[in-house]
């Protein structure tokens, strides 16, 4: 990065967190009058507010001043949005290559079944000192108090959209693009994500992919019309076929899910040759269960299995990153609720194309965080954090 990239940015911050402090002692200030004049019937030298009519004139004036006050807010804040686009294989964040040193997110309590963002205040420390600058989720948050704390601790979010989530901001009613509208100028977003691996559920669109495709296509389309600040990627299972490359040349970002084993590197090249776009892993990793005792690892829970597949699969990542925009691993957290009573750790489950997952060739579902339902450190938790925070991206 060059020096002067630097300096621009952190300029940048600095105005916007200045102008925050004026706002917030004029304000301070302001209020402070207010309460002399109104509450406490007082009123500066020379100034008489004792007639009701004279209150009334004032109440006018600090509410105009309110009304002033927000709006240079409101200019500030989207004085400093984050741009995010593409460039060639890589994506730039206003004038910065971003790599993703990532985590899919799904914070789902024990004994719960649904997102709870209750931990999210010790679940970004967590991730904080992990190195961690990308948080990848499944559904929208809508909580905009959450995006707020998310930014404020300098990640960015990966936004994915369903299909069909019962008109909930998906893609089959259109209502995806309300939550577009509506944060599209929150600078948590790193990008709009459409869809997880669905190449593999044909069976959902009545049993032509291309529909999937023509649906995605024209959600892409629309997200481009109303927001110019963010690309559009969707998560496909495994490497794109040309049908689905040539369905789809407006997606930004191609993000794969892929479980080769602890080799992921074999995707890089072929990928070269198939597209210019950025790609990134929107999906790898690996589970601490063994089925059975493999490759010298001992059935059962086995972190260090786990931890070994891990390194080998970011470094494998890093090494291919002229090619590769980063990875989102999967997962944060233990998930309880994916294989059968959300109030124990149950052994199995299921996902489409999971014979790659090492080192047992089983998805052991409820296994996959680097930190469990406690949020206690898992061994892979230190290679991740060895990992990302060691990474520089080479010019």
């Amino acid at each position: 990065m060059k020096r002067s990239n630097i300096n621009s940015i952190t300029t940048l911050k600095e105005t916007f967190s200045q102008r925050v402090v004026y706002i917030a002692i004029f304000f301070s200030r302001a209020f402070q009058d207010f309460v002399k004049l109104i509450v406490h019937n007082q009123s500066p030298n020379k100034l008489s507010i004792q007639t009701p009519h004279n209150k009334m004139k004032w109440i006018h004036f600090f509410i105009s001043i309110y009304g002033f006050g927000m709006a240079l807010f409101s200019s500030s804040c989207n004085s400093s949005l984050e741009s995010v686009s593409t460039q060639g294989r890589q994506i730039w964040v206003n004038d910065t290559p971003y790599f993703i040193k990532g985590i899919c997110y799904n914070p789902v309590p024990k004994g719960e079944e649904k997102r709870d963002f209750g931990s999210l205040e010790k679940d970004l420390d967590l991730m904080l000192e992990a190195g961690i600058n990308t948080i990848r989720v499944y559904e929208p948050i809508t909580e905009t108090a959450v995006l707020d704390k998310i930014s404020q601790a300098g990640i960015k979010v990966i936004i994915g959209f369903g299909y069909n989530q019962d008109g909930k901001y998906d893609i089959l009613s259109g209502t995806f693009i309300d939550y577009v509208n509506r944060f599209k100028n929150h600078n948590a977003i790193l990008f709009w994500e459409l869809g997880n691996e669905y190449n593999y559920h044909p069976e959902w669109f009545d049993d032509d992919i291309k529909n999937w495709y023509k649906a995605l296509h024209k959600a892409t389309d629309l997200i481009h019309k109303n927001d110019t600040s963010h690309p559009v990627a969707t998560a496909h299972g495994e490497l794109p076929d040309s049908l689905a490359l040539s369905m789809n040349p407006n997606i930004d970002i191609w993000g794969l899910n892929v479980y080769r084993w602890d080799q992921p590197e074999t995707i890089f090249p072929q990928w070269e040759i198939l597209s210019q776009k950025p790609m990134y892993l929107s999906e790898a990793g690996a589970d601490s269960f063994m089925r059975v005792a493999k490759d010298n690892y001992a059935e059962g829970i086995n972190e260090k299995a786990q931890a070994d597949a891990i390194d080998k699969i970011l470094s494998a990542i890093m090494d291919q990153h002229k090619i590769g925009s980063g990875v989102a691993l999967f997962s944060f957290s233990d998930e309880w609720w994916k294989a059968g009573n959300p109030n124990l750790q149950d052994i199995g489950g299921w996902a489409p194309n999971s014979t790659g997952v090492p080192y047992d060739g089983s998805p052991n579902e409820e296994f996959w965080g680097i930190v469990d339902i406690e949020r206690n450190r898992k061994a892979a938790f230190e290679v991740v954090k060895k990992k990302y925070r060691s990474f520089i991206r080479e010019k």
